[in-house]
């Protein structure tokens, strides 16, 4: 699949790191150095602008190596970019750590994963159809 990208950082184009991987990492644009402290967000510009196709989103998700180690992770995970969305990818990152954490320009942030999703039709009716399930949700299934 192609899609058009605008460039506007002084990074390379994201790429897969691996043949199998499903994400790609995006990597933070900024003139100076960006510090979070302890329990504070901030929206990390990537430099990036993206024309997906109608039917696709790309889904922004935390790197799990920063997350574990330093408890930086991707605020409204995963944060959704529209297929006519054209402004710029930015990134909430918030630190969920008791340390601060240092963001350093071309530093890698978040994943981006391309994905298909389907548009509803919604269809309004009195009643659904029984399934074994029924209502039962958050742990009617115990614990393990």
């Amino acid at each position: 699949m192609q899609i058009k990208i605008v460039n506007q950082s002084k990074h390379t184009l994201p790429e897969y790191a691996t043949p199998c991987a499903a994400g790609m990492d995006l990597k933070a644009n900024i003139d100076e150095p960006v510090t979070l402290n302890p329990l504070e967000r901030k929206l990390i510009p990537t430099g990036l602008f993206i024309e997906l196709p109608v039917g696709y989103e790309a889904q922004i998700r935390p790197r799990s190596g920063l997350a574990f180690k330093y408890g930086l992770t991707v605020l409204n995970t995963p944060g959704t970019i529209d297929a006519d969305y054209r402004g710029e990818i930015k990134v909430i990152l918030v630190n969920l750590s008791d340390t601060p954490f240092v963001i350093h320009d071309g530093e890698r942030i978040c994943q981006m994963i391309i994905s298909q999703h389907a548009t509803v039709e919604w269809v309004e009716t009195e009643e659904l159809t029984a399934s074994e399930r029924g209502a039962g949700g958050f742990g009617h299934t115990g614990r393990s």
